[in-house]
């Protein structure tokens, strides 16, 4: 990819994969370009996530996750509770 100084840069897609995303931008009813913002938008918030629940998880107290676990109550789930 290769940007200017105006921050618009050109994206050098496969055949296959540029016909694919017209497609769907298409039928999504959007331009081609929102598209491609939306799906780098979304592998960019993946990414970000899993980072963060691999940095949580080194913080991770895992005996007092189970202690806390081992403490569910006996009663009965209230009717709206309940899985139909």
């Amino acid at each position: 990819m290769v940007c200017d100084e105006t921050k618009q840069c050109c994206l050098a897609a496969g055949t296959s994969l540029l016909e694919e995303a017209r497609k769907i931008a298409k039928s999504e009813g959007v331009a081609l370009n929102q598209l491609i913002n939306v799906a780098v938008a979304e592998k960019i918030s993946a990414v970000r996530t899993e980072d963060f629940f691999r940095e949580r998880a080194k913080r991770a107290n895992i005996p007092e996750a189970l202690r806390i676990l081992d403490r569910a109550g006996s009663e009965e789930p209230r009717e709206e509770d309940e899985l139909n």
